[in-house]
């Protein structure tokens, strides 16, 4: 059900608009926190600065474009100068609306919305439309191109967006390639940002776009030295490419950086068109970072009317065993891990332990002939190796009542997979595959494209559009970060986009401190596949050769689940792990993976996070609290669960001699009843954390 204020502009401009003068208008929040000023200079220069608690955030920051057409070599004047505001709307909204699934069951959009038309002063003038809307824990622009008659086939050569900073705030960034989010997180202040510093380990990346020493990806966090959080992200990104920023070290002003095409345009759009969200979180408290759904409000409902096939999941899969050197993809190596019998075996533990599905890679021929090849055509996606039987293997899970995940590793190769879509769905729903992960590996073919371009994301959003034609979810791996489409397409469960799991298989690994980093960045704009649940941290147990460590506890890889919110969770480690230690694998059995609540205890980014979710349509509460290096005492009240009602809490705790480098797989577990009064103490060891399920006792 929805519940639905909407009040015109002419009912509420005295509460919250004001024409300060001819050139400057203002929207505040609903609660008055946030305000935000649009300004036109003395020039016809499109500006705007923010405030939070009357603080200064965003000070007097550039808006607007250069544009050219697309057939002639005609460059307009730019769209930064010269310009009159024509019209100003105003209006205030207030909805609550139903995701289909993610952290809670119904969210609040409560925001007052502030339209300046603008006009240049020519013969041959452009128009353009910059909207704000301005939320209590922050706001989001955009651009509007309307429909006109000087204006209608355009490239977008740059967009002169920029967030001029007030001071040399700390960051938690990673450089602005445009090819790769799969980067450690750095924490520096502004001015000490060098991305061509950090070196990529990821062999799973052919070739590297080089990146400004000075330009990062978002989503940015920001901590200003008076306690307020920033965010600096995007929503909806849409027919448009990606946008990165560039630091000027001595202002601390970020500009846009859009990734560019093969040639160097931005974009190219045809009128009536709009931007993506240009979106700032601020608030003085970290966990209302994490709670903010700005990103979600400023996407558009759901296109799909019928959403009841669309089912968060939980599942295993043929996947870790090639990372650490049990298995392969290629059939010829002798190693083949996606075959009958060994798919089998995961097929019956996840049975017996009733998950939803397993992920089988490496079915498929062309593994052998596929990594930085740059060939236009590898993977046909409809062609087993000899030794996977489709159709044995349908009939076998579904007999167990687990479904088989498909795989589709494109190796960057858009325009292949695009031409065999429909071929290559239509198998999995011969065969019973109703979600489909789907990979970016490599160099993007067309040439000379970009994973993070117009084109890319546009390939994207029809991937997850064509995905819903045919009712099957979809994990996208290697693609542009989320920025809140999945409320558009909520067949769009997850994606990976970020630096996951595997790297702690082939590289120095992620550090203690990456968890507590990536939900106030990479997570900001969705779900991560970020595949969780290792057991066995040290991975030369598996291959004597390796001397990569998984850098966390036991009680650490449970806690995720929960303070990771994502309708697809993996776990992630080999059926014999999890046999080891089944006692702390019935956390994973738990735990849910769609919510009706979420609260978000208490959090600073690189330091701890501690969240509460309720699951769905159940009186059943589970706690994830994670730290980074330093060992951590803290306490939680349980003031969030029903009162005169009673719980009991099963608690899995790092042991008391737990030590991510020294002793990972030391925990406990204890059961205790606890109500709304009750105030655990909670004991968290170096990278460590504590998982917690609280069901009623009826």
């Amino acid at each position: 059900m929805f519940t639905k204020k909407f009040i015109l502009a002419s009912l509420v401009v005295l509460s919250f608009f004001s024409a300060i003068s001819q050139q400057i208008k203002f929207v505040a929040s609903p609660n008055g926190n946030v305000k935000v000023n649009f300004i036109l200079t003395e020039k016809g220069e499109p500006q705007y600065e923010a405030f939070y608690k009357n603080k200064p955030i965003i000070l007097p920051s550039s808006l607007g474009f250069e544009l050219k057409e697309i057939f002639g070599d005609k460059i307009f004047q730019p769209l930064n100068k010269n310009l009159l505001i024509v019209r100003v709307d105003t209006s205030s909204y207030n909805e609550s609306w139903q995701p289909v699934w993610g952290d809670r069951k119904e969210i609040a959009d409560n925001h007052h919305t502030l339209t300046i038309k603008l006009k240049q002063q020519s013969s041959d003038a452009l128009e353009l439309n910059i909207v704000f809307k301005v939320f209590d824990d922050g706001f989001g622009f955009r651009y509007e191109f309307p429909k006109q008659p000087n204006l209608t086939h355009f490239i977008v050569i740059e967009e002169n967006t920029s967030f001029h900073l007030n001071g040399n705030h700390k960051a938690f960034w990673i450089p602005g390639d445009f090819d790769s989010n799969e980067y450690p997180p750095s924490i520096t202040n502004l001015s000490d940002v060098d991305a061509l510093s950090i070196t990529s380990t990821n062999p799973e990346i052919a070739v590297k776009t080089p990146v400004n020493a000075n330009t990062v990806q978002t989503p940015l966090m920001l901590k200003t030295a008076d306690g307020i959080y920033i965010n600096i992200h995007e929503a909806a990104l849409v027919n448009y490419p990606a946008m990165n920023l560039e630091i000027n070290k001595s202002s601390y002003n970020l500009s846009a950086v859009l990734v560019p095409d093969a040639v160097g345009n931005k974009a190219y759009l045809q009128a009536p068109a709009t931007t993506p969200w240009r979106t700032i979180i601020v608030s003085d408290k970290a966990t209302d970072i994490l709670a903010s759904k700005i990103i979600l409000n400023l996407n558009e409902p759901s296109v799909i009317k019928n959403t009841s096939w669309i089912k968060p999941t939980k599942f295993m899969g043929v996947w870790w065993e090639m990372f650490i050197g049990k298995g392969t993809w290629d059939y010829a190596s002798g190693k083949h891990a996606a075959n009958t019998a060994n798919v089998k075996k995961y097929i019956d533990f996840a049975s017996k332990h009733k998950f939803d599905a397993i992920l089988v890679e490496g079915w498929n021929v062309g593994w052998e002939d596929w990594f930085g090849q740059w060939k236009e055509k590898v993977f046909d996606f409809v062609t087993p190796y000899p030794d996977f039987n489709v159709k044995e293997l349908q009939q076998y899970a579904k007999s167990k009542n687990v479904k088989i995940i498909m795989h589709h590793e494109t190796s960057g190769s858009a325009s292949n997979y695009e031409r065999q879509m429909d071929t290559a769905y239509r198998f999995m729903k011969q065969f019973g595959y109703d979600a489909v992960k789907t990979g970016y590996v490599g160099k993007i073919i067309p040439r000379g494209e970009h994973h993070d371009g117009q084109t890319m994301v546009n390939h994207y959003v029809h991937v997850a559009q064509k995905t819903a034609q045919f009712q099957i979810m979809l994990d996208a791996h290697e693609p542009v970060r989320p920025t809140g489409l999945q409320r558009t397409y909520p067949n769009w469960l997850a994606c990976e986009a970020g630096r996951g799991m595997e790297f702690n298989a082939f590289s120095k690994g992620n550090n203690p401190n990456h968890e507590t980093i990536m939900p106030f960045t990479r997570m900001m704009g969705g779900p991560m596949d970020f595949t969780p649940g290792i057991f066995q941290m040290d991975l030369s147990y598996w291959d004597k050769t390796k001397t990569q460590k998984v850098h966390t506890t036991i009680a650490k890889q449970l806690a995720l689940y929960v303070v990771f919110c994502s309708p697809l969770q993996m776990a992630a480690d080999l059926p014999e792990s999890y046999e080891k230690h089944l006692d702390a694998f019935q956390f994973i059995k738990d735990v849910a993976v769609d919510w009706d609540d979420s609260k978000y205890l208490e959090a600073e980014p690189g330091e701890y996070i501690t969240t509460a979710r309720k699951a769905k349509k159940k009186d059943t509460w589970f706690v994830g609290a994670i730290t980074n290096e330093k060992a951590r005492q803290t306490t939680i009240a349980l003031n969030f669960l029903d009162k005169n009602k009673k719980y009991k809490a099963t608690i899995y705790a790092d042991a008391k001699d737990a030590d991510w480098q020294t002793n990972p797989q030391a925990y406990q577990i204890t059961t205790i009843t606890v109500d709304s009064n009750t105030v655990l103490p909670l004991s968290l060891a170096a990278s460590g954390g504590c998982a917690i399920s609280i069901v009623s006792i009826k």
